[in-house]
């Protein structure tokens, strides 16, 4: 039987199977992608897919604090289409 990977949502520091969390990536260029593959270079950081989880990521800016720098309001615009979609992303 496979073990299902678990990863911590940096939010509410509960475990969840990887697949049900979306992953927030920092390469070594210092950029801050969302990774809907999963499957990108860098730091990698999980956050629930709830709605209520994300919106206080976007509302407390706490991605910037996670990553100690200012970040542009790209990745907050693209985890609020994120939100709007039900928390999943197609892409």
């Amino acid at each position: 039987m496979k073990k299902t990977p678990l990863r911590t949502c940096f939010v509410t520091r509960n475990k969840f199977p990887k697949g049900s969390l979306l992953r927030i990536v920092k390469n070594q260029n210092n950029e801050i992608l969302i990774d809907i593959n999963q499957n990108l270079n860098g730091r990698g950081y999980y956050i629930s897919k709830d709605k209520d989880v994300i919106n206080r990521v976007i509302k407390h800016r706490i991605l910037d604090k996670l990553m100690h720098q200012k970040l542009n309001d790209d990745i907050y615009i693209q985890l609020s289409n994120i939100l709007e979609k039900g928390g999943h992303s197609d892409e």
